[in-house]
């Protein structure tokens, strides 16, 4: 895990509407190269502007890297595909062997959304190259978190763009689209915020995102705010979170409340009980399809990134969170959180939980079961 460091500039963007026109800038103005890593890549308005843009950096010279997971990514058009690689995009997928074996290694996905441009400016978050309204029913706009940044933190996230590109670009025996470095990082300080580029893998980097959160969590002496779009932590997460309410800092969990996988949904539903016992507060996000995944802890320390709170973000695929030291950053998007609450969130009384009928628990549990039965299937299932 790399180190907090100071001289940063970060900028939070909230959903695609102010996400997709700061990055379309910044490939425009790319000069030497490109590093863009998704993992749902698809064709609709959104999308566009980012392909268009991708080609036009290609067309002007600018070596253009994409990495797409080969699951996320398995429906990404043909045409799109030839397009990008008619323009000069390098384009790669990470696991393209999708099969419908049950293998440990097949959940292993690619699930990080980061990107550096010229070394120079990144951005890092929950939203994918797909629409906000790309959702069943077009309801009001998906719900989600980036940001962008400059700055020292830029080194890790360069280093960490190049080191994925290598490993795929073997993988499918692209050896002539090794790293070929154009620009060097500028990390002289932009602004005055401490962050910390967090990554999760398989290797030497296993547990550094769920230990982040933890760390903010048993250092907490006010208020504790995480919104998670899929949110089914193991068991040391949620006795940090009821130990931290039980010695009387305010925990509130912003999370789906309308069913868009119905398994993950109902099986993150078993574990509100001993939740609201231990005094955690929970809201449920009904105004559209929730995509966040941050937290702001006392009003100072803040996350955004690509990692749920589940086992399959935290045990399995890769992942990338900004960790921000800031009272100016935390605030803003404790606010921008606040107002979600407000506007799109019921809360849920513990009261009226215990007290549901039997045709409400009984798919609860059922799809707590078979969680925990695939969990355990993959050699994971210790931890929950």
């Amino acid at each position: 895990m790399s180190a907090l460091v100071e001289g940063n500039r970060i900028t939070l963007l909230c959903s695609g509407g102010e996400y997709f026109p700061a990055l379309e800038q910044a490939i425009d103005e790319a000069r030497a190269e490109v590093y863009l890593e998704t993992y749902i890549y698809v064709e609709d308005e959104s999308s566009r502007r980012i392909t268009d843009a991708l080609c036009r950096a290609a067309g002007r010279g600018v070596a253009v890297h994409v990495v797409v997971d080969g699951f996320g990514g398995k429906d990404m058009p043909q045409i799109l595909r030839e397009e990008l690689h008619g323009a000069g995009v390098r384009l790669l997928f990470f696991r393209p062997d999708i099969s419908l074996r049950w293998r440990k290694h097949r959940l292993r996905r690619m699930h990080r959304k980061l990107v550096a441009i010229d070394g120079r400016v990144g951005f890092l978050g929950g939203i994918n190259l797909i629409d906000d309204m790309h959702t069943p029913g077009h309801v009001p706009p998906r719900y989600d978190y980036a940001v962008r940044f400059e700055g020292p933190v830029l080194e890790p996230a360069q280093a960490a763009v190049e080191r994925l590109w290598t490993l795929v670009a073997w993988a499918n025996l692209k050896r002539r689209w090794q790293v070929e470095r154009k620009a060097g990082v500028d990390a002289s300080p932009k602004g005055y915020q401490r962050a910390q580029l967090v990554l999760r893998d398989n290797l030497r980097h296993r547990a550094d995102i769920e230990e982040a959160y933890l760390g903010a969590i048993g250092s907490a002496r006010e208020e504790i705010i995480i919104a998670n779009a899929y949110f089914f932590p193991g068991t040391r997460f949620r006795r940090a979170l009821a130990a931290a309410a039980q010695r009387g800092v305010r925990v509130i969990l912003l999370l789906q409340g309308r069913v868009e996988y119905v398994l993950l949904h109902y099986a993150s539903r078993a574990l509100y009980g001993s939740l609201l016992e231990s005094g955690v507060e929970i809201f449920e996000y009904q105004k559209s399809f929730m995509h966040a995944k941050v937290a702001v802890v006392d009003g100072h320390w803040a996350t955004v990134g690509s990692s749920n709170i589940d086992p399959f973000s935290l045990m399995l695929a890769r992942e990338a969170n900004l960790v921000i030291e800031d009272p100016g950053f935390a605030g803003e998007l404790r606010a921008s959180l606040q107002q979600a609450i407000e506007e799109g969130a019921q809360y849920l009384p513990k009261r009226r939980w215990f007290q549901r009928p039997l045709w409400e628990r009984v798919p609860v549990w059922i799809g707590y079961g078979l969680v925990r039965l695939m969990m355990g299937l993959v050699g994971y299932g210790g931890r929950h």
